[in-house]
């Protein structure tokens, strides 16, 4: 007799039984799937509802697997492992690789450095994701992941560091004239100012409300505005140091203070070796890291 699909428990419930049963710790299965303990505690409820019996003995220090449960949870593993053994093989036969960065890595950053990705490494199909959103690598099939963010991260995650949130204010050599850098608070704030989604001139200036200026939803917007002699922008050197070293913009000063945000490079933990993504892995680490 075949059970009908719509008889058979939900994904996510399962699969938090599965990652539970195998670390014998909500908290540690919350944090290999990115979810809160609760979440996982309250996906476990559903299943053990649905199937009407407990699956764990809950202990003053952690969870047991009962005897039913101990059964279930063999078959419910091996049915997941060959659920990934199946992707394994399909993402491995598409030899394609996705990369989620934020819209100004993606056109400050990777862009310019496309045609020396392509000439690395000719086999890989690489497909770009550009968004701030934060990806969650299975249902987004993405691969590898650049974020503004900060540690700890998932246990399910590996991470490195990129480069630093080091903010500078810059502007175009033609709007600041002969003015010379650094410039003071007073000088920049007699500039026109331009603003992102961030909006750091605020606490640049100190100031409580708002400033005047024209508003960008994206910080590569602002950047082009400032290029354009618009006027002055704050943004992570990392992403004007190209324009600041060929002079089409100036340092005009330092921003002293901290998002607490830094540029990471993120992927989940392999269970087996994928050529193409640790090709493209390594690139970026070696082309995008500083220092």
């Amino acid at each position: 007799m075949v059970i009908p699909l719509k008889s058979l428990p939900p994904l996510n419930a399962l699969r938090a039984f599965e990652v539970s049963g195998r670390q014998l710790s909500f908290r540690r299965a919350s944090e290999e799937l990115g979810v809160s303990q609760g979440a996982v505690a309250q996906q476990v409820r559903l299943l053990e509802d649905h199937l009407g019996f407990s699956l764990f003995r809950r202990l003053p220090r952690g969870i047991a697997l009962t005897a039913r449960g101990a059964s279930y949870h063999s078959e419910i593993a091996r049915a997941f492992e060959t659920l990934r053994k199946a992707t394994d093989e399909v993402q491995h036969q598409a030899e394609a690789v996705t990369i989620s960065v934020t819209p100004t890595f993606a056109s400050k950053v990777l862009m310019p450095r496309l045609p020396a990705l392509g000439a690395a490494l000719p086999d890989v199909d690489l497909r770009i994701v550009a968004t701030v959103a934060v990806s969650d690598f299975d249902r987004d099939r993405v691969d590898i992941a650049v974020r503004e963010t900060r540690p700890p991260f998932p246990t399910s995650l590996e991470s490195h560091l990129l480069f630093r949130e080091n903010l500078v204010a810059v502007a175009s050599p033609h709007l600041v004239g002969d003015l010379p850098p650094p410039l003071t608070h007073d000088e920049v704030r007699g500039l026109p100012l331009l603003h992102d989604s961030y909006d750091h001139w605020p606490r640049f200036f100190d100031h409580a409300g708002r400033l005047p200026g024209a508003v960008f939803n994206q910080v590569s917007l602002a950047l082009d505005a400032a290029l354009a002699g618009q006027g002055a922008a704050i943004a992570c050197r990392a992403f004007v140091q190209t324009d600041i070293d060929a002079g089409r913009l100036i340092e005009i000063c330092r921003a002293d203070f901290s998002t607490g945000s830094d540029y990471y490079l993120l992927r989940k933990h392999q269970r087996q070796p994928r050529d193409r993504l640790d090709a493209v892995w390594s690139w970026c680490l070696a082309n995008f890291a500083s220092g």
